[in-house]
C-alpha cells in the first residue's frame, strides 16, 4: 500500500492548459509513481475545488467569503499580486486562516507533507505535528525578513524535518537568516520529453529574417524586463518577444512604444504554447535584478525549459542562475542592470551562428541535469528517511 503524501503550495494549474507555471504540478506528476498524492492550494475564479489530475487528487481551499474576490494567488504569485493592488493585502488573513483549518481537517490521512514556500505553507505547517520537508523557491526566502514574519517563517524551518532550497544561493540565504542547518539543494526541474530543440519553427515571429530575442516570466520588478527593452536599443536586425505578464505590464509597455525596436508582447502562454516560442529564439534572456524588497530569482524554470529547448542565453549573476549558466560554455553571465554589458552579450551570440550552435548544444545538455524524474527520485530518498 502506497503512503500517502500531501503537497501544499499557492502556485498550481487551475485547469489544463492553464498559464499558471506548473512546476509543483510536474513534481507531483513524479510523486505519483511512489506515493498516493494530494495536493492543497489556493481556489481561483473558475477552477474546481476537487479534481483528480493526472494521478493526483486536487483540494483547492476558498478563503473569501465572495469567490470572485479571491485574487490573491492567481494569476502570478501573492507578493506581486499585493504589490499590483494593495487592497489585496486584506484578503491575508483570510488565506492564512482558511490554509489552516482546511490542513487541521485532513492531515491526519497523511504520512507526510511537502510544503513549497516558507510563506505562507511553510508558517501554517508548523502549527501541526505531521513530518515535512520545506522548500524554499525564492523570495519567499530573500524578502519580508523582518518582526513577527520573521518569527514565524523561523518557527517553520525549526520545526521542519528536512529543509531544501532550489539553488545553492538560497541555501546561503537559509543559513545566514535562518541558521537552517543540512540544507539540501533540489532545483526545481523540467520535462525534457515535452521542450526540446525539435520543437524550433522557422518563421515562427515572422518572415523579416529579424533575430529573436526572447523573455519569459512574470512581468514584475525582480525580473528586469526594462532592462532588456533599454539593451536591445543598441542593436541592429532584432525583434523582442515578452512572455508573461504583471504588474510591469503598462510600465513596460510604455518603454516599448519609445522603442526604436520591434517589440512583440504575447501575454501569458501554457506550457505547451511554450514549446515552440522556446525553441524558436536565437537568444533567451534572464535579466533579473534584486529588487528593492530583497526579492530575488531562485532558479527560474523558464530558463531551465529554454535551455532544454536549446536556447543560448544572456543572464544576469543573480541568485541561482549561475548553476545553469556557465558563462562562455552554454550563454553569458552579466552583472544585473548593466545595459551595456547585457547588449554587448547578446551581439555577441546574435552575430556568430557557431557560437550560437556550440551554445545551444551546450544549454541541451546542461538543462538535462534537471530533469523531473531526477528530482522526483531525491525527494523519495529524502521523505523515505522520515
Amino acid at each position: 500500500m502506497m503512503k500517502k503524501l500531501l503537497v501544499t503550495a499557492s502556485t498550481f494549474p487551475r485547469y489544463k492548459h492553464d498559464t499558471e507555471p506548473s512546476f509543483i504540478y510536474d513534481l507531483c506528476k513524479e510523486y505519483t509513481k511512489y506515493y498516493d498524492v494530494t495536493v492543497l492550494v489556493p481556489a481561483a475564479p473558475g477552477a474546481k475545488d476537487f479534481e483528480e489530475m493526472e494521478g493526483m487528487h486536487v483540494i483547492r481551499y476558498h478563503y473569501f467569503p465572495i469567490k470572485k474576490l479571491e485574487t490573491l494567488c492567481y494569476p502570478g504569485a501573492i507578493v506581486p499580486r499585493i504589490k499590483e493592488k494593495k487592497v489585496r493585502m486584506l484578503l491575508v488573513p483570510f488565506l492564512f486562516c482558511s490554509m489552516f483549518f482546511n490542513l487541521k481537517k485532513i492531515i491526519k490521512h497523511f504520512d507526510f507533507v511537502h510544503c513549497n514556500w516558507l510563506i505562507p505553507q511553510g508558517i501554517i505547517q508548523a502549527f501541526f505535528k505531521k513530518p515535512y520537508i520545506l522548500t524554499g523557491l525564492g523570495g519567499d526566502v530573500t524578502s519580508l525578513n523582518r518582526g513577527i514574519v520573521k518569527k514565524l517563517k523561523q518557527k517553520s524551518v525549526n520545526n521542519a524535518k528536512v529543509v531544501t532550497a532550489v539553488s545553492h544561493d538560497l541555501k546561503k540565504e537559509l543559513e545566514k537568516v535562518y541558521h537552517a542547518q543540512n540544507v539540501k539543494v533540489i532545483p526545481m526541474g523540467c520535462d525534457l520529453s515535452l521542450f526540446s530543440p525539435e520543437n524550433r519553427k522557422e518563421k515562427l515571429f515572422g518572415d523579416d529574417g529579424k533575430k529573436i530575442i526572447l523573455f519569459v516570466g512574470r512581468l514584475a520588478e525582480k525580473k528586469g524586463a526594462q532592462y532588456l527593452i533599454q539593451a536591445i536599443e543598441k542593436l541592429e536586425n532584432i525583434k523582442l518577444v515578452i512572455v508573461g505578464d504583471g504588474p510591469e505590464k503598462k510600465m513596460l509597455y510604455e518603454l516599448a512604444k519609445k522603442s526604436k525596436q520591434e517589440i512583440l508582447f504575447l501575454g501569458s502562454k501554457n506550457k505547451t504554447e511554450l514549446q515552440e516560442i522556446y525553441a524558436s529564439c536565437d537568444v533567451f534572456c534572464v535579466p533579473s535584478v534584486i529588487a528593492k524588497d530583497g526579492d530575488k530569482d531562485g532558479l527560474p524554470v523558464a530558463l531551465i525549459e529554454a535551455m532544454a529547448s536549446g536556447s543560448p542565453v544572456v543572464a544576469s549573476d543573480v541568485g541561482g542562475i549561475g548553476e545553469a549558466v556557465i558563462n562562455g560554455e552554454n550563454g553569458y553571465l552579466i552583472q544585473p542592470e548593466e545595459v551595456e554589458e547585457l547588449a554587448e552579450s547578446l551581439k555577441k551570440i546574435l552575430d556568430d551562428k557557431i557560437l550560437r550552435k556550440d551554445f545551444s548544444i551546450q544549454a541541451r545538455k546542461k538543462a538535462e541535469e534537471f530533469d523531473f524524474q531526477k528530482i522526483g527520485e531525491e525527494y523519495k530518498t529524502l521523505f523515505d528517511a522520515l
